[in-house]
């Protein structure tokens, strides 16, 4: 497994080995073992899978108690994928990191605890995957305002975004809780 940094060094991409002969091909997205070595020693307790067509925006989402550890990956289709530090003792506190995912290039990204995470679909449709290290607690989830101007992130939009009612809702960085 290649470990691709990012703007922030506690988010990682990872690009798997991928096998392919003329059948198709064969790639691990998890072995506890070797991703351990890569310091990611997750207990990873739920998966999550969604579709969303071109231009849908999820996020960014995040759970004030019970934060979880994200490891995800687009497995049709292609996503702009961003996870915004909200860890105030952190040197990157407020800062974000974006990046492409695709079911092209199998690249998946570690997101750990304490950031918000969203992705936007740059595809006609998206297939996207990913575990979680704690449980989904709605009474805890948290939305931060995906188009704040003191994070200024460039979403890769053609138009206006498909929103869910919460991610229309959501806080401003300066208004939003965050994590020690």
């Amino acid at each position: 497994m290649r470990v691709i940094p990012t703007a922030i060094p506690d988010v990682l991409l990872l690009e798997p080995r991928v096998f392919g002969d003329a059948r198709g091909y064969f790639y691990e997205s998890w072995n506890r073992r070797a991703f351990a070595e890569l310091g990611i020693d997750a207990d990873f307790v739920q998966d999550n899978h969604s579709k969303s067509q071109r231009n849908v925006l999820r996020g960014l989402h995040y759970q004030i108690e019970h934060a979880q550890g994200k490891l995800i990956r687009v497995t049709a289709g292609s996503v702009y994928d961003v996870a915004v530090d909200l860890r105030r003792s952190s040197p990157t506190f407020g800062q974000w990191a974006g990046f492409t995912l695709s079911a092209s290039d199998h690249r998946m990204a570690w997101i750990p605890p304490g950031f918000a995470h969203g992705f936007c679909v740059t595809s006609d449709s998206a297939e996207f995957l990913y575990k979680t290290t704690d449980y989904w607690s709605p009474v805890h989830e948290r939305t931060l305002l995906w188009n704040d101007p003191q994070l200024a992130i460039p979403w890769p939009l053609t138009g206006e975004p498909l929103l869910a009612a919460k991610d229309m809702a959501g806080l401003s960085f300066g208004q939003a809780e965050t994590f020690a």
